[in-house]
């Protein structure tokens, strides 16, 4: 029996809003590490919802092209929040949309090739990036807790009330509530916080009647895209990353929904990917990747037909026509957003502890993988300066702790794990001479 339109409306809803969280916090964050105005900031998270439905859109409807066809949600990645800083730092914000443009002509290009490479990811190495991720984006929420880094405020008392109680609601919410109510808890808990800072007088709700109702798209916002070879490299390298990601999140849907996941679908979910990242350049957004929150609301909520996922993504498509959405988001202040970040980066750390699980740690090579990409990515992350006396290029590619680590653990899988021993080698010929004898 099929679902009805409400019932449909209402569960792509839910997607929406699991996902909504995590789909503003990347342009809020990169847009205040790269002190845009208001107005600009405004645009930013508006026409990143649109292309998140968009994006969503493209994955969900499966053609022979593009399409992986499972109910699957596509988001900014936080992967590329620390490489699109120092990227927009280093070479300016139109530098950052020719590299996601550039990233995304990639994907397309090698998909059908990548598609054929799920061997060099095993569990120790996704499950080693998806850590790292998490762990090189913990500091950032730690430096919003107490207000931003660089803010004349930093550190104020107000500032970790604010952000360690928006901590603690979220996880008593997560302690307490079930079903939906504890699906959302990262948007009430952003809702609570704004609501609590306002009380504060930290909140100035005069910017939001500035903004229209309605707005239209406006490629090349910030201008046209410049390509800079470095950048190209390194939003290349996050995009593969991001790739890693989604598989992991493809399989998963495969399992949840008894649908047995090709390397022709990998293919097309890929190619759709790329696709949503040139889009995303086009339109000063982001690159996109396959939300893993919104599979544990494919499991919770046990509807796992594509309708409520078509749903979703109009609905994120007319939400990033209406700016005053986007305005109203941007009051959120940066303690509330720290404290929400926090619970949300410490649990794709979480995810990455999980994703280990699988891994047989008996083997040192892989306890060696995990040790060096982790530290490797940490370690970059912590003292960004280790790379300076590197040319620019080379540079601004290394100081990624992200993609320093990433690499770290797929070159080591390839040296553990898939480069024959020696030692074996060596050992097997004697045996054979024995056994002859």
């Amino acid at each position: 029996m099929g679902n009805s339109p409400v019932k449909t409306w209402s569960i792509g809803l839910q997607h929406v809003l699991a996902m909504y969280a995590g789909a503003v916090l990347v342009p809020l964050i990169v847009g205040g590490a790269l002190n845009l105005s208001f107005e600009q900031l405004t645009y930013l998270v508006s026409i990143d919802l649109l292309t998140c439905g968009i994006a969503t859109l493209l994955q969900v409807w499966k053609n022979k092209f593009f399409g992986i066809g499972l109910p699957v949600m596509l988001g900014c990645t936080f992967t590329a929040v620390s490489p699109m800083i120092a990227i927009g730092v280093q070479h300016g914000v139109t530098a950052i949309y020719g590299a996601i443009i550039a990233s995304g002509v990639f994907i397309v290009i090698i998909s059908s090739v990548f598609s054929k490479l799920v061997k060099f990811f095993p569990p120790i190495v996704t499950g080693s990036v998806v850590t790292i991720i998490g762990l090189t984006l913990i500091p950032v929420a730690i430096n919003d807790m107490a207000g931003g880094q660089g803010s004349e405020n930093f550190g104020n008392p107000k500032n970790l009330i604010l952000s360690f109680g928006v901590l603690i609601f979220i996880l008593l919410l997560n302690k307490f509530a079930t079903g939906f109510l504890k699906t959302i808890s990262i948007l009430i808990g952003l809702i609570v916080g704004t609501i609590a800072a306002s009380l504060m007088g930290m909140v100035d709700f005069s910017e939001v009647g500035q903004a229209s109702w309605f707005h239209g798209i406006k490629p090349f916002y910030f201008g046209a895209p410049t390509f800079e070879l470095s950048s190209i490299v390194t939003m290349i390298l996050v995009a593969i990353v991001s790739l890693i990601e989604s598989t992991g999140v493809y399989l998963a849907l495969g399992d949840i929904t008894k649908q047995k996941v090709t390397e022709k679908d990998l293919a097309r979910g890929y190619r759709s990917e790329g696709l949503a990242s040139v889009l995303g350049g086009v339109l000063n957004s982001f690159p996109y990747t396959a939300y893993s929150q919104n599979v544990g609301l494919v499991q919770l909520t046990g509807v796992k037909t594509k309708s409520a996922i078509f749903a979703a993504g109009t609905i994120l498509v007319i939400l990033g026509f209406l700016p005053k959405v986007a305005a109203v988001t941007t009051l959120i202040p940066t303690p509330v957003l720290g404290g929400a970040s926090l619970a949300m980066f410490g649990m794709v750390v979480a995810y990455g502890v999980k994703m280990l699980s699988q891994v047989d740690f008996n083997k040192q090579g892989n306890l060696l993988i995990l040790a060096c990409s982790v530290g490797m990515g940490l370690g970059v992350t912590v003292v960004p300066d280790l790379f300076a006396k590197l040319p620019e290029t080379v540079r601004i590619l290394a100081q990624s702790g992200i993609v320093a680590g990433s690499l770290t653990a797929i070159v080591l899988n390839i040296l553990f794990n898939m480069v024959p021993s020696f030692k074996k080698e060596a050992i097997q010929p004697e045996m054979s001479e024995q056994k002859a004898s």
